[in-house]
């Protein structure tokens, strides 16, 4: 997971810069915005699922207190 999370969206704006520094021409700046513009996509499509997992587990968290009110008639957090 790290190589999706960290690795390819680093790796794609460093070949964006790498583009700018090399290139000629408008490919020059075609080529930085392409890279840098897919990198920074990846980053943010990690990030919004880790938000979306995030709110499973606080899902999960919530059935089980509701199982244990069920059977106690207490909340788990309530002294």
């Amino acid at each position: 997971m790290i190589w999706v999370r960290y690795v390819l969206p680093g790796a794609l704006v460093l070949a964006g810069f790498v583009l700018l520094v090399v290139a000629d021409g408008t490919t020059r700046w075609d080529g930085f915005a392409m890279c840098v513009g897919a990198g920074l996509a990846v980053a943010l499509m990690n990030v919004l699922f880790r938000i979306g997992a995030s709110g499973d587990r606080e899902r999960e968290a919530e059935a089980e207190a509701r199982e244990q009110f069920a059977r106690t008639g207490r909340w788990p957090d309530e002294g």
